[in-house]
């Protein structure tokens, strides 16, 4: 496991690119100066020790320093031994509606935009549970298996859209079968479901599905995504709204009465995401309230700081650079391993 203990310093890595700025700069400016005096190939004639090859290996050891200590000063490390840490959390499967409906624009930007926004809340405050996340429409996907890295859930929720669904629809029950099936068999750690959608289930009967999950001490929280006044469904491109086989254009409609259903038969709870921080506080209160069971997690416990061998070698790149001078050496100047010895005569 790699990591920078101090990040803020990588920003000392742009010092390399002002220091050939300002060298760019420095050799322009001496250029023009040297052109008032006289042509510059003839002036250049009169200070034949200049080197100009010296000066930029000098610029390359030293840029190679900068990066050196800057790479340094953030504190490379690299994990050295993988511990298990015993905490207390729960089991937590979201069930993401992704089908066309969740376009509509009822609360803004979208009921789909709102519901990522309210999962990314749910993540937020979760420390030492397991998440899991599903993604459904006229059937259902797992987008992320459960696991206890629950920050990694906002990697795939930023990749959601509702186009990963082949099938359009909204089957409701197809998600809560899929989610009970994805949970560990731990029986000792609480295990719930947060369902979002808009819960216009036309597929499956989702309401005998949540009754097996009640046998199995599964909890339904469901959370709806929309109005009950409703609104119409978007087309792809902005091209106007979905419309029926007669040209009237289609109505979704939030559909609380199933989700509240849903949510009594498994002694869960339903809320409305009018507002995706009222709504995910509620959710987070009641997590709070559930029973704990003891979840195993793999973590990096112990870091080792590799900062010295970085800078060691900017020290040495500094005392190579200290020992070229910027102009010709005059001894080795005069040694020519290719003169003949007739040629002194």
């Amino acid at each position: 496991m790699f990591r920078f203990q101090n990040p803020e310093y990588l920003w000392l890595l742009f010092t390399p690119v002002v220091v050939v700025t300002l060298f760019l700069l420095a050799e322009y400016i001496r250029n023009n100066d040297l052109k008032k005096i006289g042509e510059l190939k003839l002036v250049k004639l009169l200070i034949p020790d200049a080197s100009l090859s010296r000066k930029i290996w000098k610029l390359v050891l030293t840029c190679l320093a900068l990066s050196a200590m800057s790479v340094a000063l953030a504190r490379p490390q690299f994990g050295s031994k993988l511990e298990e840490i015993t905490t207390q959390g729960v089991e937590i499967i979201v069930a993401l509606d992704v089908s066309n409906s969740m376009l509509a624009q009822d609360i803004k930007p979208n009921r789909l935009s709102n519901a990522k926004k309210f999962i990314e809340r749910i993540i937020g405050k979760l420390n030492n549970d397991k998440l899991g996340l599903i993604v459904f429409a006229g059937d259902a996907y797992i987008q992320m298996p459960i696991t206890d890295d629950v920050r990694s859930a906002r990697m795939f929720l930023s990749t959601i859209n509702t186009n990963m669904v082949p099938v359009q629809g909204t089957a409701i029950g197809k998600a809560l079968d899929l989610a009970s099936k994805s949970f560990t068999k731990d029986e000792e750690i609480s295990k719930i479901i947060i369902l979002i959608t808009d819960g216009e289930n036309h597929e499956d009967d989702a309401i005998a599905i949540a009754k097996t999950l009640k046998q199995k001490n599964i909890s339904v929280y469901t959370v709806g995504m929309g109005l009950p006044g409703g609104a119409p469904i978007p087309q792809h491109l902005g091209k106007g709204f979905i419309k029926d086989k007669n040209g009237n254009v289609v109505m979704s409609v939030l559909d609380e009465k199933t989700l509240i259903e849903i949510a009594n038969v498994t002694d869960g709870i339903y809320v409305r995401a009018g507002n995706t921080s009222d709504a995910s506080d509620l959710i987070l209160t009641e997590l709070d309230k559930l029973s704990k069971g003891e979840i195993v997690k793999q973590e990096y416990a112990e870091y080792d700081d590799k900062f010295r061998y970085l800078t060691f070698f900017a020290f040495l790149l500094l005392i190579a650079d200290n020992f070229i001078s910027e102009r010709k050496n005059a001894t080795l100047k005069r040694i020519n391993l290719f003169e003949r010895k007739n040629d002194k005569k």
